[in-house]
């Protein structure tokens, strides 16, 4: 059995452009392929390969009788390329994960397909595998009926890995969100009452991380880590005894509601535990069209309000942004622009509306006839603006909001606005170790080179440098070089080649597998921003 998790798709999210300088090799490893993994039988014979860390061999495809992979709408492209090569090298293919559960339909060509999270579906596909690893004349489906508990899931085959390849590494603890908003597939793919994984099963796969090599911050890939607040102050008073027993060896980030806000429990328990990023969905300043995309949460809060009140606990909020909604007009460019002005958020993806399959807003146009299948468009939307309109846009909004100095100087923002107010860390055996210490000196270098030194913005970089290490924000300064080189680097292919206007869609081009040289550094603990949506696709489903 070979698993295969296939490459992620170049975008705001992934940081890519980081990783020569950081010593890393990809941005976060696969949880829901590594979790199947380790659902298999243990007497089964099995490879796992990371496209992200290193390209499929010719060898490995000979070496499978069976080739599974996973992957969500956006990988769509890659997916298909690895099936139709694994085919052709004799193996019988399996496909599961978010995609195929949204729209099975978009994958004729797979041998097998799982349909739906870990549960009955899985272990039939595993007795039809003991019985037999022949091809099937037609496709077979196995759809889940009965979900496998969270708590029962196995343990990610972490030991396949070396996590200081990865910028980050993953935990799932919840799934599903209580919320109804339009254009997300999560509540129908993984229902609307979150569950979770017990505190000691959460921070026993914190331990199995670490034993295969520390890359310093740990992201929750849930839905919505605070979906569960009862549950979420039990998980986050666990992690703060886990933390402090081991010296703080991680940084935390989660994805979450912007109304958590309205919870200062779970945010101190947060600052304690060392959350240091928290990617909402803030979508819109606009309260109408919050209101009319069914994201109500967010209409009855003020955001800025809300994204001052994450920073006063040391939480660097991401956020995502859409254009292209109903209710947007040719000023809406100018009001997001305001916003991130007035929030000083530094990183917001921002994304043209796609409808997903199995969400209300795919519902919803196709019934007006507004789904399109246009090969070239960057959505499947017929938006109610001129789509030139909407593209030109959201090039003014990237070229705006990722101009050095517009990022950089809010960069300085979370310098002077958050970092102080996180927790003070120990200077443990876990932070502060010959390791750590050879990797940030590699880093630094390598920063000081590439930005301070080659970067045609090294002006506004030197300004800001100045301006963290006035105020003892060493780790600040990283964070903030690393994570703005990839956003002005990438802004400036998207709005050169077209880039990346709809994360989610389908025809996003096929990325290359990553062939950078191996190194021993990493990022050595400090603060990296928290990815974008992407991260679904490390969902520890099927």
């Amino acid at each position: 059995m070979l698993c295969v998790a296939p490459a992620y798709t170049h975008s705001f999210g992934t940081f890519d452009h980081a990783f020569p300088l950081l010593g890393v090799r990809a941005f976060m490893p696969c949880q829901g392929i590594l979790t199947v993994a380790g659902h298999l039988p243990a007497h089964w014979d099995v490879r796992f390969v990371d496209e992200n860390v290193a390209p499929l061999d010719d060898e490995d495809l000979r070496w499978a009788d069976v080739v599974m992979t996973t992957g969500m709408h956006v990988q769509r492209a890659r997916i298909d390329a690895l099936v139709r090569r694994a085919r052709a090298a004799g193996a019988l293919t399996v496909l599961g994960g978010p995609s195929v559960s949204g729209e099975p339909a978009w994958y004729p060509e797979p041998d097998i397909l799982h349909v739906g999270e870990l549960g009955d579906a899985t272990d039939q596909i595993v007795a039809r595998l003991e019985r037999s690893v022949a091809p099937p004349e037609e496709q077979e489906v196995y759809v889940t009926e009965d979900r496998l508990p969270l708590e029962e899931f196995p343990m990610p085959a972490y030991h396949f890995l070396h996590m200081r390849d990865y910028l980050i590494a993953s935990v799932q603890w919840s799934s599903g969100c209580p919320y109804r908003c339009e254009f997300c597939d999560i509540p129908e793919l993984y229902g609307r009452k979150p569950r979770v994984k017990s505190p000691a099963r959460v921070t026993a796969e914190l331990d199995a991380i670490l034993a295969n090599g520390n890359p310093g911050v740990v992201y929750f890939v849930d839905d919505n880590f605070v979906g569960n607040p009862k549950a979420a102050v039990e998980l986050l008073e666990e992690l703060v005894r886990w933390q402090e027993e081991r010296g703080f060896p991680v940084a935390f980030c989660c994805e979450g509601t912007l109304n958590a806000a309205k919870r200062p429990r779970i945010l101190a328990l947060m600052r304690e535990a060392n959350f240091q990023t928290i990617f909402c969905g803030i979508e819109t300043p606009d309260k109408e069209a919050l209101r009319e995309m069914k994201k109500t949460q967010n209409a009855t809060l003020e955001i800025i309000d809300a994204v001052e009140t994450f920073n006063s606990y040391g939480l660097e909020v991401v956020s995502g942004i859409i254009v292209g909604l109903d209710s947007d007009t040719p000023d809406s460019y100018d009001a997001i622009l305001e916003f991130i002005d007035a929030s000083q958020i530094p990183l917001l993806t921002m994304n043209v509306l796609y409808a997903l399959p199995r969400t209300p807003l795919w519902r919803r146009l196709e019934e007006a006839g507004r789904i399109l299948d246009e090969p070239g468009r960057v959505s499947n939307v017929d938006f109610l603006l001129p789509y030139d309109t909407v593209l030109e846009g959201w090039r003014r909004l990237v070229r705006g909001a990722y101009e050095p100095a517009a990022v950089l100087g809010r960069f300085r923002h979370q310098i002077v606005h958050t970092y102080p107010n996180r927790r003070e860390l120990p200077n443990s055996r876990a932070r502060l170790n010959a390791a750590n210490i050879k990797r940030g000196l590699a880093i630094t270098g390598r920063m000081l080179w590439n930005i301070g030194l080659r970067s045609d913005y090294r002006r506004e970089f030197w300004r800001t440098a100045a301006f963290a290490l006035r105020r003892g924000q060493i780790e600040g300064l990283i964070n903030a070089a690393m994570v703005s080189h990839h956003l002005i680097s990438f802004s400036r292919e998207a709005v050169r080649d077209g880039g990346e206007a709809a994360f989610y869609s389908p025809d996003t081009p096929v990325p290359t597998a990553s062939r950078s040289p191996r190194t021993a550094a990493s990022n050595g603990g400090e603060s990296i921003a928290g990815p974008s949506p992407s991260s679904h696709v490390s969902r520890s489903g099927a």
